[in-house]
């Protein structure tokens, strides 16, 4: 067994909880009403533009009998909510036994910038909320403009990344707090899903609704259709971003609700539906970790087996995934999402020409270097060019490249970016250039927050990089033509590169298009 890399719907506006004020007359900008509860946010002094609401559960805990069941959103309105610390993260392990580009160069990219595991439960569906101070204070704010009669704020739905096995809303990195204090005309919104044996456990006794994680992603997007409204935003404007695992996310999202997306724009980075799903079709992985863990001999009675695997703590699973992992045993083990049907196809070009996606603009893009975090890691950089090149079209180039070619021929409006920025605060050695997940301090703003301050240019492509983003979420049909960025074709000149450079230019990628055979890459691959 393979591991792979990829290791409803009413809109209800709501009002702040005390229209007139708090409770004792004074105004409360910081507690807004949602279905989930009255949430009481902050505000970081030093970005005094962005009310911060961290941690809103949204669905009820997937615990005890709900483990393994999809989200049930959370009706309970009279609650009271403190949101102003970043929430726990679900069930997951880091591995820093293994020598890796993110364990050794960028912490920034892991739970709360740790080297470890941070901080998790079972108990973890939750959504924070990036809003501009105006947008819930009434005060006066220069917002984007509306789309016909809306005062809302576009939207920007975030699904963070880490291979379908981590990942959360405490990634210092990904966090969006200083982009919406610079450009407080959109709202940033992340959230919490399932993932690993979690989130998509191929186990026998489930029947075919196997991907709970990818259903947990659904309900968030239906949360803020509810709930956006009360924070400033338009749930008529809402763009679903994912980047790598939550890329892919995106896709399978895009694909699994044709006619009821309810987002209005998609963005992909370095990632898409492509890449493939995991199929184990003797769900022997479930089994296996069953056998480890007081659920032994089961295999043949998958209800009990289910059942008995409800009653054995997160914690003792967690921990069994982990330490075999670690031990490099073979044959490996991995829970990603599997193709069900439902939510996750075996055939998207079928599926594609059968006109079952959504038809909604898309952005589409890679990073130059996306390969690099994925061979060998040495200090001194890969020294087999030629496999990093094999990684970054097998796994991200090629399928974005067959991506943007199925839209095109299905008539859904399609822009396409390469990210090729390399700045020494975000790569510390100049071997790593534009790898993976590193455009993400680009767009969140948090370039300057690591290893000293950004350059002149990495502000100027942080910010066409952020600005198109926003121009996206409030027009996603007209909105780039503002930023002189134009709906791409395959072979066509018009790919927007960020950093290469300048901030922001269009070049041609027709010469790595030619790696390309369909979604993969050709049999033969130049000499680096």
């Amino acid at each position: 067994m393979k591991t792979s890399i990829l290791d409803l719907l009413t809109f209800a506006p709501l009002v702040l909880a005390f229209p007139h004020g708090g409770p004792h007359g004074h105004p409360d900008t910081l507690t807004v009403s949602t279905t989930s509860g009255h949430v009481h946010g902050k505000v970081d002094p030093a970005l005094p533009n962005v009310h911060q609401y961290l941690g809103i559960p949204y669905a009820v805990p997937p615990v005890g009998d709900l483990r393994w069941t999809a989200p049930q959103l959370l009706d309970q309105p009279n609650a009271q909510i403190n949101a102003t610390e970043h929430p726990v993260s679900c069930m997951q392990y880091l591995s820093n036994q293994h020598n890796s580009l993110y364990t050794q160069e960028v912490l920034e990219w892991n739970l709360q910038g740790l080297n470890r595991t941070g901080a998790i439960s079972e108990d973890c569906l939750t959504v924070s909320v990036w809003a501009p101070s105006a947008a819930t204070s009434g005060k006066g704010v220069q917002r984007a403009k509306p789309a016909k009669d809306s005062e809302g704020l576009p939207v920007l739905i975030f699904i963070y990344g880490g291979g379908f096995s981590t990942g959360g809303e405490d990634v210092p990195g990904q966090i969006p707090a200083q982009w919406v204090n610079r450009t407080p005309d959109h709202i940033v919104v992340s959230f919490n899903y399932r993932v690993n044996i979690f989130a998509s456990p191929n186990a026998a006794g489930l029947g075919k609704e196997q991907n709970f994680g990818l259903l947990d992603q659904r309900a968030a997007v239906e949360w803020c259709q509810k709930n956006i409204a009360g924070f400033g935003g338009d749930p008529a404007r809402m763009v679903l971003w994912g980047q790598s695992a939550g890329a892919f996310s995106v896709d399978f999202y895009n694909y699994a609700y044709p006619t009821d997306p309810i987002v209005t724009g998609l963005i992909m980075d370095s990632g898409t539906a492509l890449t493939g799903g995991y199929v184990d079709p003797m769900h022997s992985n479930f089994t296996f970790v069953a056998d480890h863990v007081g659920c032994s001999g089961l295999a043949s009675k998958p209800t009990q087996q289910l059942a008995c695997m409800r009653n054995v703590s997160a914690t003792t699973i967690e921990n069994f995934y982990a330490t075999y992992q670690e031990s490099g045993a073979a044959p490996g083990i991995s829970f990603s999402p599997t193709v069900d049907g439902i939510v996750v196809f075996s055939n998207y070009t079928e599926r594609a020409f059968a006109g079952l996606q959504a038809k909604i603009p898309a952005i589409v893009g890679t990073n130059a270097q996306d390969g690099v975090a994925f061979v060998p890691y040495l200090p001194t950089g890969p020294t087999n060019q030629t496999a990093v090149l094999q990684v970054l079209l097998s796994e991200f180039f090629c399928p974005a490249t067959e991506t943007v070619r199925l839209r095109q021929q299905t008539d859904r409006l399609t822009y396409r970016y390469l990210y090729a920025g390399n700045f020494s605060n975000v790569s510390p050695k100049p071997w790593m250039g534009a790898y993976h997940s590193s455009e993400l301090a680009m767009i969140m703003g948090t370039h300057p927050d690591f290893r000293g301050p950004s350059t002149a240019l990495e502000y100027a492509t942080s910010h066409a990089f952020q600005d198109a983003y926003v121009a996206f979420a409030g027009d996603p049909v007209d909105g780039l033509a503002g930023q002189d960025w134009a709906p791409y074709r395959v072979g066509s000149g018009s790919v927007r590169e960020f950093g290469g450079g300048v901030a922001a230019q269009d070049t041609s990628v027709a010469v790595d298009e030619g790696y390309c055979n369909g979604a993969v890459p050709i049999a033969v691959l130049p000499t680096q």
